[in-house]
């Protein structure tokens, strides 16, 4: 599937959110979870510096805001980085419920917490760490990712990815401990 036909599943994350999300890497976060989650398998994710990652995902939401479902606000942090706002105008749709509630969930845990939680996810479910053998995920992220895993935000992150797994999806979160 292309970058044009995806376009508008990538706007909905944006309507499940509430109408906006903060962040790039945070709708990657969000897309991947709801894609293991079992609400949503139109994007293909690989691990990169922060996480999973589509960019399948990326270029449907280009042409989303190209085509002005979705706007892209740039804005400057307090150190001096960049950051996105994505929002989006209601519109008609019939929205599921529980994938609202999981979406909405997930776009507000803390950015840092999300990614390394999707991480963790995806070093169990894709890479197989954790499964079958005594690697553990979570000391893999935290061994992949150390300054952002320390000042108890992976502790932080395991509490949110509990929280979302007692969300009802039609693909229950993998249990990661």
């Amino acid at each position: 599937m292309s970058a044009y036909d995806l376009h508008e599943k990538a706007a909905s994350f944006i309507l499940d959110a509430g109408g906006e999300l903060v962040g790039r890497t945070r709708l990657q976060k969000v897309v991947f979870l709801t894609h293991l989650a079992g609400f949503s398998d139109d994007f293909e994710f690989e691990y990169r510096h922060y996480g999973p990652f589509s960019e399948d995902l990326a270029d449907a939401m280009k042409l989303a805001t190209g085509l002005r479902l979705v706007t892209e606000e740039e804005r400057r942090t307090d150190w001096g980085g960049w950051y996105s706002v994505f929002t989006t105008l209601p519109r008609e749709r019939v929205p599921d419920p529980d994938r609202v509630a999981f979406v909405s969930a997930a776009a507000k845990v803390g950015a840092i917490e999300l990614e390394l939680a999707a991480t963790a996810a995806f070093l169990f479910e894709v890479e197989g760490v954790g499964k079958g053998n005594e690697d553990d995920p979570w000391e893999e992220t935290a061994r992949r990712k150390p300054e952002k895993a320390s000042e108890g935000r992976l502790d932080r992150a395991k509490a949110a990815y509990h929280r979302l797994r007692e969300i009802h999806t039609p693909t229950p979160l993998p249990n990661i401990a």
